[in-house]
């Protein structure tokens, strides 16, 4: 993924912006909210390439969404990062970075946030990438897929996986073992699928206005591939989540430029 334009993280490590500026600096623009968590450690962060991003416009608009939550909306400092950017093409952009809370109760107040932003900024192009923590079942106190989906193509958005998502397009599969102390959460091998978390809830969502999507792929090895059905973390693979992989075209079709954005997980 090193010639990717922009990478989407979620659930990093405040840490990680100081490594990964060491070690990708000269190609990234390593970016970050004002309000990193150095605590509970899960932080959502931006990689933009030097080569295309203009590192002297970026602006955090993180905290002026951040402000509109009430109490009820179960979003923490860190989890979302919201940055105004320009290109070296002169193309204004809104990015947004993601992380959800664990039943996904705070993924659609927080698009209904992030899109009220964009639309008094109707000049600069959403890309919005983001563990929804949305479900494949509809289940009460869980947010799930098909919901979510109705609620984005609501606010003119659509998405990688289209404006009605396959719920078994799965992104996550993974299972407790018994060297955890809540054993109760603990599942045998043959209770993964029953016991374990396997949903869709990875998304990259735009205006279908400003981008059309030319693929779109999900990795759970760290070969470009994945391997339905496998529980992971691995030895190999160490996120609970899939990268995803999304190759956009700038609208209109005579900007031939593409971006090709990734969500990546710690």
């Amino acid at each position: 993924y090193g010639t990717t334009d922009a990478v989407f993280l979620q659930e990093a490590a405040a840490s990680f912006r100081t490594s990964a500026a060491k070690r990708l600096g000269g190609r990234y623009i390593v970016a970050a909210p004002s309000t990193l968590d150095t605590s509970r450690d899960q932080n959502s962060l931006l990689l933009l390439r030097r080569d295309l991003f203009l590192e002297a416009s970026l602006v955090d608009r993180t905290e002026e969404v951040m402000k509109t939550f009430d109490r009820n909306v179960p979003v923490a400092p860190g989890d979302l990062f919201v940055l105004q950017v320009d290109d070296t093409l002169g193309r204004p952009y809104l990015l947004a970075s993601f992380h959800g809370d664990t039943n996904g109760l705070a993924t659609i107040p927080v698009l209904e946030a992030v899109t009220a932003l964009a639309a008094r900024m109707p000049e600069r192009r959403l890309i919005f990438g983001l563990d929804a923590n949305t479900y494949e079942h509809e289940a009460p106190g869980k947010q799930d897929v098909l919901g979510f989906a109705r609620a984005y193509v609501a606010k003119g958005l659509t998405s990688c996986w289209g404006d009605t998502p396959d719920p078994t397009n799965h992104t996550t599969y993974n299972a407790r073992t018994y060297l955890q102390a809540q054993l109760q959460k603990a599942a045998k091998q043959s209770e993964t699928a029953a016991k374990g978390d396997k949903n869709p809830k990875d998304f990259l969502l735009f205006s279908p206005a400003s981008f059309t999507v030319r693929s779109t792929t999900k990795d759970n090895t760290g070969e470009r591939r994945y391997v339905e059905d496998m529980v992971f973390p691995t030895l190999q693979f160490p996120s609970d989540h899939g990268v995803l992989s999304t190759t956009l075209e700038v609208q209109p079709p005579r900007l031939s430029r593409y971006l090709r954005p990734s969500l990546l997980h710690r």
